[in-house]
C-alpha cells in the first residue's frame, strides 16, 4: 500500500470517529474546572477537528464560559494542557513561578529547525546570555537614533512617496505587505546595519527572502495543532507535504542569515560596529556561525512580524471609526501649533511620546488583535495556579492574550468594543498591568522593545494618517486571521489612498 493510500485511510478513520464522537459526547471526568469537552482516549480532538479554523475564536468562547477563565484539555496520547485568560494566573506562571514554568523541549523542538536557539525559543542560561547582550541596543539613547535616524528616513524616502504614488495612480495596494516590508528593512538596520532595500521600488531580491520566512512561520507553529502530536516528525523524516516546503523555506531563510553574517564578520575587520549581531559576534558565550543565524532570524521575526501585525490591524479598524481617526487629527494638529510646525516637517522624539490619544488608540487595537494570541510553557513541577486549577508535571500552561482582550471580568460589558478612550485617564494614557494586558508578555521575560515598539508605531500611524486617507476595502466585513507566530491578516489589508488637502480636512 502506498503512502497516498495510508493517508487516505486514516483520514476516512478520523472522519468517521469525529462524526461518531461529535454526537456521543462522554462525562468530563478529572477535571472541575474543563470548559472543554473532553472524550475517552481522543480527550479534545472532536471540538479541536471541528474549530481547527478559528481556533482563537474557540478558546474564547470557551474561556468566557469557564467559571474561573480557565480550562483543561487533553489530547490524544493524554497531552494535558491548562488554557487561561486570568490575570492572577499569567502572574504566578509569568513572575512569582516564573522557574517552574520554562519554554520547555517540546516547543523549542516544534520552533527548533526556525528559530533554532534564539531568545525567543531557549531557556535557562542560554536565554539570560542573550537577553542581558540585547539589552544594551534597548537603552533611551539607542532609542532616540533609532527613531530619529532610521525610521524617518525609512518614512520620508520610501513609506509615504510609495503611499504617495499609489493616491496618484488610484492602484490598491496590500497595507499588510508594505508594513512588513517597512518593518524588515528597519529591524535589519537596527540590528545588523544592513539595508535590504524591501520597500524601495526595485527592492525585488528580498522578496524570495520575505515570502520564505513566511510560510516558516505559519508551517513551524502549525506543527503544534496537529490532531496526532508529533506526527510533524515522521512528515519531515520522509521530507513530504508541508515539512518539505518547511525545509525549503528555512534554506532561503538561513542563506538569507548567513549573507549577513558573513557580510558583518568581513566589515569588523576593517571597523568596530555597534549593532546588535555585533554585540553577539564579541559575545563570549557562544559566536558560532549557526547560533549567530539563530540570533538573525529571530529579530526579524520580533522586529518585522509584530509591529506590521499591529499596524495592520490598527488601520482596518480606523478605517470604520471616523471620529476616532478625527481625534488623532487633532491631536496632532495641536502638537504641530504648539511646537510651530508644518505639516511634512518630520515629529521629534519627544513630540511622538506626547501623542496620548494615539498612543490610546494602538494599545486598544492590540488589546484586541495582539501580534502574539497567546504563548505557552512547560511545568516543571506539579502546581496549583491561584484560581485553584491543578497543573501537572509536563503539562503545558498556556495564557491567551487575544481572549483576555475580550473579557468582561477585565475590560468591562464593553470589551468588544474599540474604544481608546478606555486607556485614557486625565487626557494621559494610562499604565495598565503586563498581567491583565500581556501583549508585550510580562515578568522577566517582558518584551526588551515594548517602547521602540510604540514608538515606531506612533511615527508610522502619525505620518500616514496626517497625509493619506486611507480607504479600506469591505472594511465592514471581518476580514479573518492566519493562525502563524502572530496575528497575520487573512489575504492581507487591500487599500487606496487619497492625499488629504489639510490637516483635519478632506480632499
Amino acid at each position: 500500500m502506498d503512502l497516498f493510500s495510508v493517508v487516505s485511510c486514516l483520514f476516512l478513520f478520523l472522519l468517521t470517529l469525529y462524526f461518531y464522537l461529535n454526537f456521543h459526547t462522554f462525562p468530563n471526568k478529572g477535571s472541575t474546572n474543563a470548559g472543554f469537552k473532553i472524550y475517552p482516549i481522543v480527550g479534545t480532538l472532536p471540538g479541536l477537528l471541528k474549530n481547527r479554523h478559528r481556533l482563537l475564536d474557540w478558546y474564547t468562547e470557551t474561556l468566557i464560559k469557564a467559571p474561573k477563565n480557565t480550562a483543561t484539555s487533553r489530547r490524544f496520547g493524554n497531552i494535558r494542557a491548562v488554557i487561561t485568560a486570568n490575570p492572577l494566573n499569567v502572574e504566578h506562571m509569568l513572575k512569582t513561578n516564573f522557574e517552574n514554568y520554562p519554554k520547555g523541549d517540546t516547543f523549542v523542538s516544534v520552533l527548533g529547525d526556525f528559530l533554532g536557539r534564539g531568545i525567543f525559543n531557549s531557556d535557562g542560561e542560554l536565554w539570560k546570555v542573550q537577553r542581558k547582550t540585547a539589552s544594551y541596543e534597548f537603552n533611551t539613547k539607542s532609542l532616540r537614533n533609532f527613531i530619529m535616524e532610521n525610521v524617518v528616513a525609512e518614512l520620508e524616502t520610501r513609506l509615504i512617496p510609495a503611499l504617495g504614488k499609489a493616491s496618484e495612480t488610484g492602484r490598491v495596494m496590500d497595507l499588510q505587505d508594505v508594513l512588513e516590508r517597512f518593518a524588515f528593512d528597519n529591524v535589519c538596520k537596527l540590528a545588523f546595519n544592513v539595508d535590504p532595500g524591501c520597500l524601495r521600488s526595485d527592492g525585488t531580491s528580498s522578496a524570495e527572502f520575505m515570502q520564505a520566512f513566511e510560510d516558516a512561520a505559519i508551517l513551524s507553529s502549525s506543527r503544534v495543532r496537529y490532531s496526532f502530536p508529533n506526527f510533524w516528525k515522521i512528515k519531515r523524516f520522509l521530507n513530504v507535504g508541508s515539512e518539505r516546503r518547511l525545509r525549503e523555506s528555512i534554506s532561503t531563510v538561513h542563506e538569507f542569515a548567513d549573507n549577513i553574517i558573513r557580510s558583518r564578520m568581513e566589515s569588523r575587520l576593517e571597523k568596530t560596529e555597534e549593532d546588535l549581531l555585533s554585540r553577539f559576534i564579541g559575545n563570549e558565550y557562544d559566536n558560532s556561525p549557526e547560533f549567530l543565524r539563530d540570533i538573525v532570524t529571530s529579530f526579524i521575526l520580533a522586529g518585522r512580524d509584530s509591529t506590521s501585525s499591529a499596524l495592520t490591524w490598527f488601520f482596518w479598524l480606523l478605517s470604520s471609526r471616523p471620529k476616532i481617526q478625527e481625534n488623532i487629527l487633532k491631536e496632532l494638529e495641536t502638537i504641530r501649533i504648539q511646537n510651530r510646525k508644518n505639516i511634512g516637517e518630520t515629529f521629534s522624539f519627544n513630540e511622538l511620546r506626547s501623542m496620548q490619544y494615539l498612543h490610546a488608540a494602538i494599545s486598544e487595537s492590540m488589546r484586541l488583535y495582539p501580534p502574539v494570541p497567546s504563548d505557552s510553557k512547560v511545568c516543571l513541577n506539579d502546581d496549583v495556579l491561584p484560581d485553584g486549577t491543578f497543573v501537572g508535571k509536563g503539562w503545558f500552561l498556556t495564557y491567551h492574550t487575544y481572549a483576555m482582550g475580550r473579557m468582561e471580568k477585565i475590560w468591562g460589558k464593553d470589551c468588544n468594543e474599540f474604544r481608546p478612550e478606555r486607556w485614557l485617564e486625565d487626557g494621559v494614557c494610562r499604565q495598565e498591568s503586563p498581567f491583565r494586558y500581556p501583549v508585550f508578555h510580562a515578568g522577566p521575560r517582558m518584551c526588551l522593545g515594548k517602547d521602540m515598539a510604540y514608538i515606531q508605531m506612533k511615527s508610522i500611524a502619525a505620518s500616514l494618517i496626517e497625509r493619506f486617507e486611507i480607504h479600506v476595502l469591505n472594511k465592514d466585513t471581518f476580514p479573518g486571521y492566519i493562525q502563524s507566530l502572530t496575528l497575520r491578516m487573512k489575504g492581507g489589508l487591500p487599500i487606496r489612498v487619497g492625499r488629504r488637502s489639510s490637516l483635519g480636512k478632506k480632499n
